[in-house]
């Protein structure tokens, strides 16, 4: 969430769309001067840097199902309204709030934010966008049908140096350009999950059920095997 200034005028110039949105009232009937209404899901790791990139709006609540990571975030919102369960969160705060902010594991990105999207909310999702095709071909068609404003975080493509190379590509300043390479040094193969003889009882802090959600094979826990951040070595946590 680099370009913090960007995205909001890209939310806030969704009024009019918004206000279109079938069997809904308009979210932002406000002047582009009031502060957004804001649930983040997932404040710990990546997700802090984009809690910190929307803590200038007015945070109504904030999940994580790990509760070091909300307690640690809710010191610096102490306001808002804090859950472990998203499910509960959109039950108790949707007419509460304008905007979502994802940014948990892969595997729970797509659950969170169609579930927003249904009840009309606009969404900020980090990457990757989604586990597979259809779950994002699911995400394109709810921000098309209720008329919402969507970003997913790609942020480093937000700075100067990514912009210019855009500049120099469309304006022809290198020639045509025919044919481009992408790759990554990062690796995060060889995942293993361990024997469920070896798995053990989760720490107090750490809701695991939760953690694990509702679209993967649920196993024991295992310390350093999936939390915090080797879950990526997982198909079923991560892409």
């Amino acid at each position: 969430m680099a370009n913090i200034l960007t995205r909001r005028r890209f939310l806030e110039s969704s009024a009019a769309a918004a206000a279109l949105a079938a069997g809904a009232a308009p979210v932002f009937s406000k002047s582009p001067n009031e502060k957004l209404n804001i649930a983040c899901v997932g404040v710990g790791g990546r997700g802090r840097g984009n809690f910190d990139g929307v803590k200038h709006e007015n945070i109504v609540a904030i999940c994580d199902v790990d509760d070091r990571n909300l307690e640690s975030c809710a010191r610096q919102v102490p306001k808002a309204q804090k859950f472990n369960d998203y499910r509960k969160m959109l039950d108790k705060v949707q007419k509460q709030i304008d905007a979502i902010v994802v940014a948990t594991p892969d595997h729970m990105h797509a659950p969170i934010s169609t579930a927003a999207m249904v009840l009309g909310k606009h969404c900020y999702c980090e990457k990757p966008l989604a586990h597979n095709p259809f779950e994002c071909r699911v995400m394109a068609k709810l921000a098309e049908k209720h008329k919402l404003a969507t970003q997913m975080g790609t942020q480093i493509h937000a700075g100067d140096n990514y912009r210019r190379v855009v500049e120099l590509i469309q304006s022809g300043a290198i020639g045509p350009v025919r044919e481009a390479h992408v790759w990554s040094g990062k690796s995060w193969s060889n995942g293993r999950h361990p024997d469920p003889s070896k798995t053990i009882a989760p720490p107090k802090h750490l809701h695991w059920d939760l953690w694990q959600g509702h679209v993967a094979t649920k196993r024991g826990y295992a310390p350093r095997v999936y939390h915090p951040g080797n879950w990526r070595r997982f198909w079923d946590y991560g892409t």
